[in-house]
């Protein structure tokens, strides 16, 4: 069986591949309202958006920080729809340093250039800290799914075999996801 680490390992490179994720907060009358945005995910996969305080959605997690996530690739077909549902909680990253680095990124890893500078100075940067996933994969078997909701120590092993050289961690393939083979055999993952 595999362990919640190197699950978190198949979520991570699933997270990287992918560029949009579709926001899910609830408005003050208690409705639903979802945004599609642009994101970044660094190593603890929390994911980052820019977006303006006064757009629906911000107003929405200024009254609630919790939402859900959702990460999907375009399929034309049943067998290959993958995605990743999310829940968690929202923050505005406000110390400047940190900010300023993760716009960076976050410029560089969209290519916006610098005519955008001033309406990214004026956006607030969004941090999405996942607190529960769930992963499906019809590339591998119609239905393919795996759920999480992460303990500490489950964080913890993810980012230490997440920082450790290639080739030095027996629990965390460094350069390549499971296959499909071996997460099949995996009773873990059976519906």
């Amino acid at each position: 069986m595999r362990n919640t680490a190197s699950q978190l390992q198949t979520i991570a490179a699933f997270l990287r591949q992918e560029t949009t994720l579709a926001l899910a907060t609830v408005d003050e009358q208690g409705e639903p309202c979802v945004t599609p945005l642009f994101y970044m995910v660094d190593a603890d996969l929390t994911l980052y958006w820019l977006s303006s305080a006064s757009s629906r959605h911000s107003l929405n997690l200024a009254r609630s920080s919790s939402a859900s996530v959702a990460v999907y690739r375009h399929a034309e077909t049943w067998r290959q729809i993958r995605g990743l549902q999310m829940r968690g909680q929202v923050s505005a990253i406000a110390q400047r340093e940190r900010r300023r680095a993760l716009i960076e990124q976050y410029r560089q890893r969209f290519q916006l250039g610098a005519v955008l500078r001033l309406a990214i100075s004026q956006c607030t940067l969004y941090a999405f800290r996942p607190e529960s996933f769930r992963y499906l994969d019809n590339t591998k078997r119609f239905g393919y799914r795996l759920e999480l909701l992460p303990s500490e120590s489950d964080w913890q092993r993810f980012r230490a075999a997440a920082a450790e050289p290639p080739g030095q961690n027996s629990a965390l393939p460094a350069s390549r996801p499971a296959s499909p083979e071996e997460e099949i055999k995996s009773d873990r993952f059976e519906n």
